[in-house]
């Protein structure tokens, strides 16, 4: 039972208490860049899931064969291999979305929340526990990527997924798209939002 509770937080806690983006400030770098639009958002969160989850499980397996003095190399080198396999799979049957991504597919490798699990969980616990948590803290990413790219796409271009979503009659009406939307400072702002409104409704992530 208390293995149940356990497997639950690790998998759970990313996605709200302990989210790695608008907790612990994590991945910023890629949320301001990748978000203008709601299709590469999705696909850098789901690469960062698949990437983070493998990650966990293949360095956990390796941790007590893996020599202290080089772990951060060879964490470096599991992750680089498997953003190659990524970086295939996506120009084979999603070239669009791996086009408008371009190097920030190939800067996965860099991104702190990936080097922090895997040293921090990976390095000290089980594959399984560490299968949850890369899948745990790859989707709390991911889904603040969704929600900025969402509301960037929606208010700046007015479509989604490249879809026209505002009614042509609201631009008749004279509705204009918010061009600033677009602009990366923008996706800061979203996720300072988003922080806000977490820490309205969790006393504890509030400062005092």
């Amino acid at each position: 039972m208390a293995d149940k509770i356990k497997a639950k937080e690790v998998l759970f806690n990313p996605l709200s208490k302990n989210n790695p983006v608008v907790v612990q400030i994590l991945g910023i770098c890629s949320v301001l860049a990748v978000t203008a639009k709601l299709e590469p958002s999705i696909v850098m969160g789901v690469s960062v899931i698949a990437v983070l989850a493998f990650a966990n499980v293949i360095i956990s397996l390796l941790r007590n064969t893996i020599p202290t003095n080089i772990r951060i190399i060879v964490q470096l080198v599991v992750v680089a291999g498997l953003v190659v396999i990524v970086d295939q799979v996506l120009k084979a049957y999603a070239y669009d979305a791996s086009k408008q991504l371009s190097v920030f597919i190939g800067l996965i490798i860099t991104n702190c929340i990936l080097m922090g699990r895997l040293e921090a969980f990976a390095m000290a616990n089980k594959p399984w526990p560490s299968f949850l948590d890369g899948v745990g803290n790859g989707i709390g990413y991911a889904v603040i990527l969704v929600i900025v790219g969402f509301f960037r796409e929606l208010l700046g271009s007015g479509t989604l997924l490249g879809y026209q979503v505002i009614p042509q009659s609201f631009y008749n009406a004279g509705y204009v798209n918010n061009g600033l939307m677009i602009l990366p400072p923008m996706a800061l702002i979203l996720v300072a939002c988003i922080i806000w409104v977490q820490r309205s409704y969790n006393k504890d992530l509030q400062e005092d």
